[in-house]
């Protein structure tokens, strides 16, 4: 049974997709006896994991992506699962199986919402698969990811390379533009206030433009302007204020 809805690819190259393949491709090129860790970091929205996932199917690595809820065994019972393996029952087999099989592929781990690994004190279990494997490590996390890390000696030391992701620029909008609204105009004006407003953010740009869409759709438009936004209120990531209701 299908909603109407159209499905539209967003995983877009965007600029942080190929500040994250340099990032992946610096560690598997690094020289003798250099660490082979590296922390892509950054604010919510920014894009991080949709150039996680452009990344791993690129370079054909292991993505996982963590959850609140998730113990040191879950985390390794998942990325058996992406590797297409069946986890054994000890985790300290289940680190073995996960860092064999990565060095025997020369696979790349690919580990998303990591801040979860260093609230929840697991970054240790991904310091030995690893010291383990040898094979290139990357954690992906919010803004002070780094500064996080730096309680962890052992891991933190390990790490070859930190990328900052970085707020979409005009291009990263346009290319945006034209993935979400394809065969519409947008007027200058509505863009720009879009782009300022978006402040950097992939994720209220594409909100923003799914609105403009949504309002081309409504109104068979070809192009979409200012007057016909009218007073509707752009994605900005604001917490709207309280409501005042009289008695």
């Amino acid at each position: 049974m299908t909603d109407g809805r159209t499905t539209i690819n967003t995983l877009a190259p965007l600029q942080n997709v190929a500040n994250f393949l340099t990032l992946t491709r610096r560690l598997q090129n690094r020289g003798a006896g250099l660490p082979g860790m590296g922390c892509f970091y950054g604010p919510s929205g920014f894009g991080k994991s949709t150039a996680a996932i452009y990344g791993a199917n690129s370079q054909s690595a292991c993505l996982v992506q963590c959850k609140s809820v998730w113990t040191q065994k879950k985390l390794c019972q998942e990325i058996l699962k992406e590797l297409g393996l069946v986890p054994a029952k000890v985790i300290a087999d289940m680190v073995d199986q996960i860092a064999e099989a990565l060095a025997l592929e020369d696979v790349p781990l690919i580990i998303d919402e990591a801040d979860v690994l260093v609230n929840k004190k697991m970054v240790e279990v991904v310091r030995d698969i690893y010291e383990s494997s040898l094979v290139p490590v990357i954690l992906i996390g919010e803004e002070l990811m780094p500064q996080k890390l730096r309680k962890w000696e052992r891991l933190h030391g390990r790490i070859l390379s930190w990328v900052a992701a970085e707020p979409c620029d005009e291009q990263d909008f346009d290319l945006l533009v034209g993935i979400r609204c394809q065969g519409i105009e947008l007027e200058p004006d509505l863009k720009a206030r879009m782009a300022k407003a978006s402040n950097g953010s992939a994720r209220r740009i594409v909100e923003n433009l799914e609105l403009a869409r949504e309002i081309a759709a409504t109104h068979g438009l070809a192009r979409v302007t200012m007057r016909d936004w009218g007073k509707r209120e752009f994605f900005t990531g604001a917490t709207p204020d309280a409501r005042r209701f009289v008695a």
